[in-house]
């Protein structure tokens, strides 16, 4: 018999052999349930056919009432995080960290689950991953394999960043419970050897919304469904597309969390094409990430997908789904930071409903499917729930069982970034100016965002032929995320006889941003004396002495003057209407004029912005007129929400106010002009007729607006009723609106309405023949020396166009040289140097007195009207600056920005985009130029020569 001595030192032991043997018996009636919702035998597999009982932790049918994967049901994002919260009071395996708030206010969660030592020591963990990270604070070798050997790898999984993909918010409560609880050895493998992160859902505000749809769906089967008319409170499926420069909530509060865990995986997980598809993707892969990378992507999805099929399921597939180049995933946030990122797409299951589904061409077998789904089947959520997670669980068994490898994949992928300056370079970046503004200070923040180590010269520094001044701002690439600067700023070449691309092929920041940066290959210049910058960067202020009692603001293309109108509204600013000199200094048209002030307040305002101020020596004598701060409205249709938030959301960023209406505002308010000066319609998916049709007005009213019911509709927006567009009536009220003295905008699709209902005449839409621009940097010209809304622009502006959904816009005749065409017959020469016609010497005619012209002697008035071709995209040989073009001919010389005077106002139309993905800071000033001097945009007249 064993004394009390011996009892007490086995307590311990034999509290978690009693505790297995609970948790290792399992729930027969959610096993009953799994089955009974899952259609098919092929769609279940043994990992997840079953769940652990526990006397403790509450499995997911006690929390929600029915089991994850139950038909006709879904959990709002708050039940979700609420359930991992339960997690964590029950089970010391379960720690759950809140990721921040939505634009909304509601909250992202994350939970990581491991066993108790590698809770107890998580922030230890943490840290170790951090210094992985950058191999820089390692001594050496010796030091980094003591580490190694001590770190645990991280595996995040996150859930709906698409509101309307439904299963893995349901499918992660289920694997956090099973992850907790299970003594399975493969579980038991993935909770020793790695830290798991699940995210149930990223798009808070959108999943909320989906959520009540579907349940006014199910109440009210007979009724039209209401259309989701917001997902986020922004952008809806583009909330995938903002890991360059991290303009949403969700995408900052992703990116804070990689570097706050630095989890080796991240991994997305979406619905669309059937059964499952795994991520690796056709190719061409994005050149800036590291081969090692590409390598793992492969190893891990053919480990699922042979262990998927090994039991038996069918229509698991990888290669033929996406490309893996673009820069803007979410993944982007691990595999451009030494990470790895990849994706699920599951079968979407429609919400929670159970049916029949046609499966199409993804039912065709080709050499990487030869396992094809079926072209029908019955499928469910609970389907959709049995692939996510057992594939999850084969993925995290692999970077568990084998996390040596990863681990030390990981550190040398970041030794790699760190020797990238001397390797494959180049050495930095540079913006070679001490004096930024709000675009360079914007633009170097999205690095530091990532975690990009910004550096100020010292020292001058001359490298070559090239002199950097001190105070030039260094992006060097001797740092573990070189990879990321590199990628944005360096140009891209996607080759047109690649398979299509996914998305933009193109995104160059520096240029979308205006700017130059420089790329430096030789690596002296890391020699040189620089400071790392630790807290955010802002723009420069320079605020002179009062001089002649006038201050001027050069105009540069950068909104930091649209700020300052908007935000100092007791000051008087004018705007010259010409160039000038002050003494041997130049100053461009569009050069804001202020009286000089010394309140405290202005000046504040002046140092708060960073506005540079210069002293004149004398009042300047052209001709000014004041700069507005205009009433703004901006317009959105009820049918596509989608790209005109990337417009709300450059606007909110900037604090220009704006009042927010739906086309219904066209429609019912006939005096416009009595409450805006500016009608702005960003870009929206659709043609001119069904733009202003709108949604047909057929059977009952479609609300969306928050309820009793319903509290989650609504959002941006709200009405009774969403049916019907802009009308004719709308169309009736632009036009007055317009020869009231408005300025209508209109970006891609929306130009269409103006041409297509004659509110504009002399401009027409091109269609695009072969022509393959799939979203990407193109080259314009400034063609119009004069106009207002180019105030501070060069000769030359990148912009971003996409032929898939930007119109071409050709303008019929020319206005003071401003044709957009370079036409002449062929023959000799070129389009300057005129055909000669052979054999015969020139001839001019001579009239003689008397001479009367054909058709007598009327002179036909001049057309106030003709549209002014602002900007064209160039020729050729410069037109591409990255991204993919093929037929470049059908692009050449057609117009980018066009001003269309109409009465006593104003259509400008922009076949370019100025506010895409929070990518074209370059391109923001066009519009608040145009807005700021929408009385003025009228050419002025040169005065009288003596």
């Amino acid at each position: 018999m064993m004394d009390p001595m011996s009892v007490r030192a086995f307590a311990p032991l034999v509290a978690i052999l009693i505790a297995t043997i609970a948790t290792a018996q399992n729930d027969e009636a959610y096993a009953k349930k799994v089955k009974e919702y899952t259609t098919e035998p092929f769609f279940l597999t043994d990992l997840v056919d079953h769940l652990p009982t526990s006397k403790t932790v509450p499995s997911p049918d006690k929390f929600l009432g029915h089991i994850v994967g139950a038909p006709n049901v879904l959990s709002y994002s708050q039940q979700c995080a609420d359930y991992l919260r339960l997690l964590e009071k029950t089970s010391p395996r379960v720690k759950v960290f809140s990721m921040g708030k939505s634009e909304e206010g509601r909250e992202m969660v994350v939970a990581a689950i491991s066993d108790d030592a590698n809770i107890k020591n998580l922030d230890r963990l943490r840290q170790i991953s951090a210094t992985l990270s950058d191999p820089r604070k390692l001594k050496g070798t010796e030091d980094a394999a003591n580490l190694l050997a001590l770190a645990v790898p991280m595996y995040w999984v996150t859930g709906s960043m698409h509101a309307p993909e439904t299963g893995p918010p349901e499918m992660i409560m289920e694997l956090a419970y099973r992850l907790a609880v299970s003594d399975d050895p493969m579980i038991q493998t993935i909770r020793k050897n790695e830290v798991v992160l699940l995210t149930p859902v990223l798009d808070v505000d959108g999943r909320d919304r989906v959520v009540d749809l579907y349940k006014y769906r199910k109440a009210n089967p007979t009724k039209q469904p209401i259309p989701l008319v917001y997902w986020g409170h922004y952008v809806a499926h583009d909330d995938n597309r903002d890991a360059m420069t991290l303009t949403l909530n969700l995408s900052k509060a992703m990116m804070k969390l990689w570097l706050d865990f630095h989890p080796i995986v991240q991994h997305d997980l979406h619905e669309s094409v059937p059964y499952l598809y795994i991520s690796t993707g056709t190719g061409p892969y994005n050149a800036w990430f590291d081969p090692i990378l590409i390598s793992e992507w492969q190893e891990m999805a053919y480990n699922e997908i042979q262990g998927m099929t090994v039991q038996n399921v069918p229509g698991v597939w990888t290669h033929g789904f996406y490309d893996g180049w673009a820069a803007s995933y979410g993944i982007v946030i691990a595999n451009a930071h030494n990470g790895i990122g990849r994706f699920y797409e599951t079968f979407s299951a429609g919400g929670a409903d159970t049916a029949i589904r046609n499966v199409g061409d993804d039912a065709e077998r080709d050499w990487y499917r030869p396992n094809p789904p079926y072209p029908n089947v019955r499928w469910s959520i609970r389907d959709n729930v049995n692939l996510s997670e057992s594939a999850l669980l084969m993925g995290m068994n692999k970077v568990a069982s084998e996390k040596d490898k990863f681990l030390r994949n990981f550190y040398l992928k970041s030794q790699r970034s760190v020797a990238k300056a001397k390797t494959e370079g180049p050495a930095a970046w540079v913006l070679p100016t001490p004096v930024i503004g709000g675009r360079e200070s914007a633009l170097l923040n999205v690095f530091r965002l990532h975690g990009v180590e910004v550096h100020r010269l010292d020292e001058e520094a001359k490298i070559g032929a090239t002199t950097f001044p001190v105070g030039s701002y260094v992006i060097r690439m001797d740092q573990p995320y070189s990879r990321v600067a590199d990628m944005f700023l360096d140009s891209q070449y996607y080759n047109s006889t690649d398979p299509r691309s996914y998305d933009d092929t193109g995104w160059q920041l520096g240029a979308l941003f205006n700017l130059s940066p420089v790329r430096v290959k030789d690596a002296t210049l890391l020699d040189k004396k620089m400071t790392l910058l630790a807290d955010p960067i802002a723009p420069t202020s320079n605020v002179g002495s009062a001089g002649a009692g006038t201050w001027a603001i050069k105009a540069d293309g950068d909104f930091l003057i649209s700020q300052l109108r908007y935000s100092a509204h007791q000051l008087g600013i004018a705007t010259a209407d010409k160039a000038f000199k002050d003494g041997t200094t130049d100053f461009p048209a569009g050069t804001a004029l202020i009286p000089a002030v010394s309140d405290k307040v202005t000046l504040e305002q002046f140092s708060k912005l960073g506005i540079t101020v210069t002293p004149l020596k004398e009042t300047p004598k052209t001709a000014v007129h004041p700069l507005e701060a205009p009433r703004i409205a901006v317009v959105h249709t009820w049918t596509n929400t989608q790209d005109e938030g990337w417009t709300r959301i450059a606007l909110d960023q900037l604090k220009i106010p704006y009042t927010y209406v739906s086309v219904h505002e066209l429609a019912d308010v006939a005096l416009l002009k009595a409450k805006y000066d500016v009608i702005l319609l960003p870009q929206a998916g659709g043609s001119a007729q069904s733009i202003v049709n709108g949604i047909p007005m057929l059977g009952d009213p479609l609300p969306w607006k928050a309820t009793k019911d319903y509290p989650n509709l609504g959002g941006p927006d709200s009405s009774d009723d969403i049916r019907g567009g802009i009308g004719l009536n709308g169309v009736v009220h632009l036009q007055s609106f317009i020869n009231d003295g408005g300025l209508l905008i209109c970006v891609g699709n929306t130009c269409r309405i103006p041409i297509d209902y004659g509110l504009v005449k002399g401009v027409s839409i091109t269609p695009v023949k072969d022509l393959d621009a799939p979203g990407g940097v193109y080259l314009t010209e400034r063609v119009d020396k004069e106009s207002p809304v180019l105030y501070g622009y060069g000769e030359t502006l990148p912009v971003y166009f996409n032929a898939n959904s930007l119109p071409m816009l050709s303008v019929g005749f020319s206005r003071g040289g401003n044709s957009v065409e370079n036409e002449r017959p062929s023959g000799r020469g070129n389009v300057g140097d005129p055909d000669v016609i052979q054999g015969r010497p020139p001839y001019t005619p001579k009239s003689q007195p008397g001479d009367t012209p054909a058709g007598g002697t009327y002179k036909a008035p001049t057309d106030p009207n003709l549209p002014r071709v602002l900007l064209r995209f160039v020729d050729r040989s410069r037109l591409l600056m990255s991204g993919r073009l093929a037929h470049p001919e059908e692009l050449v010389g057609k117009a980018a920005l066009v001003d269309c005077p109409s009465g006593k106002g104003h259509v400008l139309l922009c076949a370019m985009n100025p506010t895409w993905r929070g990518e074209t800071m370059g391109a923001y000033q066009l519009l608040l130029n145009a807005a700021m001097n929408w009385k003025s945009l009228s050419p002025v007249p040169d005065p009288p020569k003596k």
